[in-house]
């Protein structure tokens, strides 16, 4: 679930109390806050500007803080009120908004913010702008007892707010047609005389250039919050597609060669990504870019629902090489190597296990690729997956060339398609620097020992999933499968954890 609505959509400018009751189930809303003290030191000018404030708004601050419910989960909610001083954040504020967040983290709730600022208030001078520090500091706090954090970016977001509590949720999705960016416009004219360039500080531009997740309305956004907090909740929503059933039975000889394997992973309609969460995972939500500026449609982020016959659904997070979206142009670039790295650290932040698919013709190859430093970036997802600390698996759909398959293949466990395979270089490739051709690409993917089965032979694949129908079914039970051996429970009853790569490698099974 990701959507853009119709851009130039006017925002709707709510209220604090106005969005809460759109987001919220009816009548759960309960409040935090406590009463606001005296503003000290402040200038008699200041004094009439809150008075004012408080009468044009009827707010006593420019944030309300409580708990509610979004379809039955209870949550914390931060919203902002906009037209107490344009939402900005003075020590007062931030006083209330650090109390909620540590509120939420003691009784371990899901937080959700609504941001609509200004930034920092003008009035408080340096000590205001400080908050943020502050407010940060909480967050990460908050953030390191595994509890989700979700913002949504109203109509407008900028300054100090927007480079800090605006930009750190697990999830973030902004209003259609909100301003929202770093310096607001009219005091970037002011300073620069001329005007920021239209439309670029916008919900809708931001989303294409890979910096929210979504742009959706009040309520879509309670519906995306409400996918999130189910998934995460681990309850139980569907059952498979197709039931495995234990896999096709692989006999001890090869059913066709290792190149017929290349080839089979080549062909136009082979299963990929997006036929495996269908089959194999419940409710989804697909996050969008980096969350810095960066997209790219070869590698998706999903929080996932994975499913398995008679179990209860688990949450997990889902890094996947796209196979249709790589076929229709977009190369596995440095962006898609960036949108993984998020991927793990929000497995990571969340204490998710891990799913990466491993399904690519390669990265990129370019001048472009190497100004971005693609080798690193494959280094980073390399060492990221060593570092994690949540259970992982790793499924060898079909394609796995070169170090763009490397990136995702570092997991603590592996499963692999029947026909899947992993090599260096394309097969052609490497006959081109041995043989200084490309005709003993046939005996160089069987020399190098490319294939699934030798992986598993080599005690690299811990489970093949023989193909045909159904098998996508199968691939996600069996990486199920791979991450209850990875759990403590799963290891009390008998069933081994795998701590290293070079130990207990063997000893998988045909499927």
């Amino acid at each position: 679930m990701t959507a853009v609505l119709e851009s130039g959509t006017r925002p709707l400018r709510l209220g604090g109390a106005e969005l809460l009751s759109q987001l919220l189930d009816a009548g759960s809303f309960r409040s935090w806050d406590q009463p606001v003290p005296a503003t000290a030191n402040a200038t008699p000018a200041y004094l009439g500007d809150l008075d004012r404030a408080r009468e044009r708004s009827g707010a006593d601050e420019a944030v309300m803080c409580g708990e509610g419910l979004i379809d039955g989960h209870p949550v914390a909610v931060l919203a902002s009120e906009f037209t107490f001083l344009g939402g900005s954040i003075g020590r007062a504020t931030a006083d209330r908004i650090v109390a909620a967040i540590e509120e939420a983290g003691r009784r371990r709730l899901p937080l959700i913010a609504a941001p609509a600022s200004g930034g920092t208030r003008m009035q408080e001078g340096t000590l205001a702008f400080l908050q943020m520090v502050r407010i940060t500091e909480a967050l990460t706090a908050y953030k390191a007892l595994g509890l989700p954090y979700l913002a949504y970016l109203r109509h407008p977001t900028t300054g100090g707010v927007f480079a800090s509590w605006g930009s750190l949720g697990h999830v973030t999705v902004a209003e259609p047609g909100a301003l929202v960016g770093f310096l607001g416009p009219k005091v970037y004219a002011g300073l620069r005389g001329e005007d920021f360039p239209a439309g670029v500080q916008s919900s809708e531009h931001l989303f294409s250039h890979g910096t929210v997740d979504a742009v959706l309305d009040a309520a879509g956004f309670r519906k995306l919050a409400a996918g999130v907090l189910g998934i995460l909740a681990g309850s139980a929503s569907a059952e498979p597609e197709q039931q495995p059933d234990g896999g096709v039975s692989l006999s001890a000889e090869r059913s066709g060669s290792v190149w017929d394997s290349v080839l089979r992973t080549r062909k136009p309609g082979r299963p990929g990504l997006a036929e495996l969460l269908e089959a194999g995972f419940g409710r989804t939500v697909r996050l969008s870019g980096t969350g810095r500026g960066q997209l790219s449609a070869s590698t998706a982020v999903v929080l996932a629902e994975l499913l398995e016959p008679g179990m209860p659904a688990r949450p997990a997070v889902v890094v996947g090489q796209d196979r249709a979206a790589q076929r229709a142009g977009s190369v596995l670039d440095a962006a898609g190597l960036a949108q993984a790295r998020r991927g793990m650290r929000l497995a990571e932040e969340l204490g998710l296990p891990l799913v990466t698919v491993v399904d690519t013709p390669g990265a990129e190859l370019s001048v472009q690729a190497e100004e971005a430093a693609i080798a690193g970036g494959i280094a980073d997802c390399i060492a990221g997956l060593l570092r994690l600390t949540v259970p992982s698996v790793a499924i060898l759909m079909g394609e796995g060339t070169g170090g763009g398959a490397l990136a995702l293949a570092a997991a603590r466990r592996t499963v692999a398609a029947e026909h899947a395979w992993l090599a260096p270089l394309p097969p052609e490739g490497a006959s081109l620097i041995v043989h200084r051709d490309t005709a003993h690409a046939a005996e160089l993917a069987e020399q190098q020992r490319i294939g699934a089965r030798e992986l598993f032979d080599d005690g690299e694949v811990h489970e093949i999933v023989g193909e045909g129908s159904g098998f996508c079914g199968r691939l996600a039970a069996a990486a199920a499968r791979q991450l209850a051996f990875q759990e403590p429970q799963a290891a009390q009853e008998g069933l081994a954890v795998q701590e290293g790569r070079s130990q207990g490698r063997r000893g998988g099974r045909h499927s």
